[in-house]
């Protein structure tokens, strides 16, 4: 526990620098008959764009930087208009280990944007022109908001307070997915869900499970006890706050992975577990089954 406490302390003294280290790719199969230089030349701008981007006001090393990844599915093409969705993932490093835990795995199905060749991608705060700077901005921060939360609890405040900003003046712009009215599966949702007290208590219990995660090379088995009840709590707070979109994204992300951690290894008392995770997250109850105890 204190060379856990040692590293946190440690990650406190630079998290605030964490920038990203992305790939960005483009599916174009669905429109093969079009002009497929323009993708090309939008790849190696959303690449460089999301990459060179002061996000956070410090330089860093590579091995300081988030890996992430969106890959951006276009659906169709008509001149400067695009319609495609967008995955976002992203992972981080468990202290003392070569793994990487999954943190976010979204899928955005509202990403519609205006784009001509060789445009220059420029990310300012006040401005709602251009909706393909707007989401990618705005999931950068996301990311640098999870990112900050799994190391020391609510601490992805700020990075989520420049996505609300985006969110805000990108509304002008009329583009789906910022609005209220668009459902409870959007980037608007998201952002206010991960500001609202209301889901304060999820915010902490995810943080709770990767201090568990980070506890696995110190001591395993209060290692998992600890991401136990990081889970039973989520359980706890599906009941009250049920359909939950935080709650739906992290176990969309990390299902396989809670899967493993219980498999195998000190065992510990997981029937009351398995019960919790068939109620919390049902659409995986396929997954909770092969949990072996």
């Amino acid at each position: 526990m204190v060379k856990y406490v040692l590293f946190l302390l440690m990650w406190c003294g630079f998290i605030q620098a964490q920038q990203l280290n992305c790939t960005v790719t483009l599916n174009t199969q669905k429109v093969n008959n079009a002009n497929q230089q323009v993708f090309k030349t939008l790849e190696a701008a959303l690449n460089e764009f999301v990459n060179k981007t002061d996000w956070t006001g410090q330089t860093l090393s590579q091995k300081e930087k988030v890996d992430c990844s969106m890959f951006i599915t276009i659906s169709s093409y008509n001149s400067d208009q695009f319609t495609a969705n967008i995955q976002v993932q992203f992972s981080r490093n468990i202290y003392n280990s070569s793994y990487s835990s999954p943190v976010l795995n979204l899928n955005d199905k509202d990403f519609n944007f205006n784009y001509t060749e060789f445009e220059n991608l420029t990310y300012i705060p006040t401005s709602s022109d251009s909706n393909l700077v707007s989401v990618i901005s705005f999931y950068c921060y996301i990311i640098l908001g999870m990112d900050a939360d799994t190391f020391v609890p609510m601490y992805g405040n700020k990075y989520y307070g420049e996505a609300l900003n985006i969110s805000n003046v990108a509304q002008q712009g009329g583009g789906k997915g910022w609005s209220q009215s668009d459902g409870p599966i959007s980037r608007y949702t998201l952002i206010n869900d991960l500001l609202s007290p209301t889901f304060n208590e999820i915010r902490l219990s995810i943080a709770q499970y990767y201090m568990g995660l980070d506890m696995m090379n110190l001591d395993q088995k209060k290692a998992k006890e600890t991401i136990k009840g990081a889970l039973m709590n989520l359980a706890k707070l599906n009941d009250t706050k049920p359909n939950s979109y935080l709650l739906r994204i992290f176990m969309d992300s990390n299902s396989d992975e809670i899967v493993s951690i219980f498999t195998g290894g000190p065992s510990i008392t997981i029937t009351d577990l398995v019960d919790s995770l068939n109620k919390t997250s049902p659409m995986n109850s396929s997954k909770w089954q092969l949990i072996k105890y």
